[in-house]
């Protein structure tokens, strides 16, 4: 019910001219009348603003322009250049904005004008105005355990008021996403403070949001901000990647940087706070990872996505954030965190568990004395190790113990030390350390179309827990509410497990499935993944499935047939081995049966023979839904060769091979490139060959 006076509370304010008040900013939303692909001369404000913002639904555009307070028109400005700095789709903080399109907050300074620049499809266009009064107090900045000097946000003036909902916590920090907010860069000092509470409240009144969405911020003097509430050294869960929040700590710099280089004193800054938060969380800045992708407009829910340590927005999304010249020094930033406040701890690793072999590991930046101590529930000791060196790497034989569970900790000289817990094994799979969590979410495809035709009509959706623990799975529908079971309470160990969603029953939309786990003590924790349903795309099929482009006639052209039961976007490609090799077709198709066709050739380079997959996308309203289907494709003849010392023949691919050697006829079957002997034959005198492959193409060899 909360959730749903929420987002009443959020349409009710975009569609009304009404002014609120939070602590020491205001916000006002105006509707803005629209008529087209049109330019609006001007449009009514609410008086002076400092920050103004957009959203609109439709794919089309929006731009607009400010008039400063006792001055001229500014510069056409987008209203969206940072369009997923948002929170994750499949979260309840992003029910509220969910269906628009979400512009950025822009700080302008003191303006009393506005005016508007649609083009392509827009409407419901709301205008947000923030006035956002400077403070007089001086901001004081906070440092402690080894932390660098951050500004809290009771110093900035965050309105603890308007925040919707607690933070929420990840079970591990796993890289640092940068960001810049696409504002001006020729603030003063005393502005900051009121940038930040123009974007907190933008963030929560206008969009929705819980919070305001970056962990931190860094002005162009090098000063570090608190962002969202939650604990600075705590894995706060932002707003700011959308499909990989959960795990990033995200740190956005004021400014824009995509023609004007960031300040030395900000990246100093970055530097600092990154180094500061990913020692915390023991990750190498120069290191790599593959975070799996909730839906955003670069990736679909499911994906795996190779990413850095430190690593830009646009990574992640659509975006150019954190602007081209900030964006190139990214790897020199992640290795000046690397190398400030060494000594380091990385990659802490326990696998196995009590009542067998129990292995702990980790990275050390340098040769130091490292300390791994075992205790039982109470604290006393269990077993101990240490030793010395670049790598952690001891064993416990836990198999003799008498407890069931245990709390362990490594300890290197200088570093932040880690700890964590530990289960009893079962079945020689070992519960891992630390707090239940469900982790590696997969869902496979992230669109189905339940419409009986054999392809995509359900998802297998896939996830691991690193403890037992009562497993169930619940469908939501696009406003968050309670629709059906998807898996029943299960109890379940330790790994890896799957369950099937195959959407019978349920209409075509967006939907939420969050997985709870709940473990041995009570406490439960939770993950939600979104799936689209869409009956859009259905009956795809090709022909043939052997292509051979040889100009005989026969198999000549690929041709795949569908059925659309509505407009859709439509895009067939072809890959090889995964890898790219043409699009024969990009556009929008309207309902009904559709055929398209490919020839065999690509617009650079050459078709190789081999093992072909069509790709079929149908993008609508709901989402994308793909069809896969694998093919051949043959367009050269096999080639021949006559070996010598012994006779031999080789061929270059699998064929039907007919010979007459010194006037014997013998025929064979070649199942594989390779060459193969003229038994008999001591010396060749006269030899025809002809060697016909599954396309039918032959080839001929003769000798003399």
């Amino acid at each position: 019910m909360k959730l749903l006076l929420v987002v009443a509370a959020t349409l009710v304010a975009l569609a009304l001219p009404v002014t609120a008040s939070a602590g020491l900013a205001t916000i006002t939303f105006r509707a803005v009348p629209t008529a087209g692909d049109r330019t609006t001369a001007s449009v009514s404000s609410p008086g002076r603003f400092d920050l103004v913002g957009v959203r609109w639904h439709g794919g089309g555009s929006v731009r607009f322009s400010v008039r400063a307070l006792g001055g001229g028109w500014g510069p056409w400005l987008d209203a969206a250049p940072e369009e997923d700095d948002q929170p994750d789709v499949a979260s309840p903080e992003s029910v509220a904005s969910r269906g628009w399109r979400l512009g950025n907050p822009t700080w302008v300074g003191p303006s009393n004008g506005i005016r508007y620049r649609l083009t392509g499809r827009v409407r419901d266009v709301r205008a947000t105005f923030v006035r956002s009064p400077l403070l007089k107090v001086p901001l004081r900045a906070v440092a402690s355990a080894g932390a660098p000097p951050i500004v809290p946000r009771s110093a900035w003036g965050a309105d603890e008021s308007i925040v919707r909902e607690a933070p929420v916590y990840a079970p591990a920090i796993r890289f640092a996403s940068v960001h810049h907010t696409a504002g001006p860069n020729d603030y003063t000092p005393a502005q900051v403070a009121a940038i930040l509470r123009g974007i907190q409240i933008y963030h929560v009144k206008s969009n929705g949001w819980n919070d305001i969405g970056y962990n931190f911020l860094v002005d162009r003097y090098g000063t570090i901000y608190e962002g969202r509430a939650g604990g600075v050294d705590r894995n706060v869960v932002g707003a700011h990647i959308k499909g990989f929040n959960t795990g990033a700590v995200g740190v956005a710099v004021i400014g824009t940087f995509s023609s004007s280089p960031a300040p030395a004193a900000a990246e100093v800054a970055l530097e600092k706070v990154i180094a500061w938060r990913l020692d915390l969380a023991h990750v190498d800045p120069l290191s790599s990872l593959t975070a799996v992708s909730g839906g955003s407009e670069r990736y679909i829910a499911g994906t795996p996505v190779a990413l850095r340590a430190v690593s830009g927005h646009r990574d992640t999304g659509l975006t150019t954030c954190p602007g081209d010249l900030l964006y190139d020094r990214l790897p020199a930033i992640a290795a000046a965190a690397q190398a400030l406040g060494l000594p380091k701890l990385y990659e802490p690793k326990v696998t196995g568990g009590i009542g067998g072999l129990v292995r702990f590991q980790a990275r050390v930046s340098s040769a130091l004395p490292w300390k791994v101590t075992v205790v039982d529930s109470v604290g006393q000791p269990l077993a101990a190790g240490a030793g010395q060196g670049p790598a952690v790497d001891w064993t416990w034989d836990a198999s003799v113990t008498g407890v069931t569970a245990a709390r362990w900790r490594i300890d290197v000289a200088g570093v932040t030390p880690v700890s964590g817990t530990l289960g009893r094994s079962s079945g020689g799979t070992a519960t891992a350390p630390g707090p239940l969590a469900i982790t590696e979410i997969l869902v496979d495809p992230a669109t189905i179309s339940p419409n009986g035709d054999g392809l995509a009509d359900s998802a297998t959706i896939s996830y691991t827990t690193n403890a037992v623990a009562t497993v169930s799975a619940t469908l939501l529908d696009a406003n968050g509410a309670q629709l059906a079971p998807v898996a029943a309470p299960a109890r379940l160990a330790a790994g890896a497990h799957s369950l099937l969603f195959d959407g019978l029953g349920q209409p075509d939309g967006l939907y939420t499935i969050v997985i709870t786990a709940v473990g041995a003590d009570g406490l439960s924790v939770t993950q939600q993944l979104q799936i689209a349903v869409s009956r859009t795309l259905a009956a795809v099929s090709l022909a043939p499935s052997l292509l051979t482009p040889n100009g005989d006639g026969k198999g000549d052209e690929l041709t795949v047939t569908f059925q659309l039961a509505g407009a859709a976007t439509v895009r067939l490609r072809m890959l090889r081995e995964g890898k790219w090799v043409a699009t024969p077709f990009t556009g929008t198709l309207g309902p009904g049966p559709q055929t398209l066709r490919w020839n065999g050739t690509r617009s650079a380079g050459t078709t190789r023979d081999g093992s072909y997959t069509a790709v079929i996308d149908a993008t609508d309203s709901i989402g994308t839904s793909r069809v896969s289907l694998p093919f051949q494709l043959d367009v050269r003849p096999p080639r021949l060769k006559l070996l010598t010392r012994p006779p031999r023949l080789w061929i270059s691919e699998p064929a039907t091979v007919t010979v007459r050697v010194n006037g014997s006829l013998r025929r064979l079957v070649a199942t594989a490139a390779g060459s193969f002997p003229l038994t008999g034959i001591r010396s060749v005198k006269t030899l025809v060959v002809v060697a016909r492959d599954a396309a039918g193409s032959s080839a001929v060899l003769r000798r003399p």
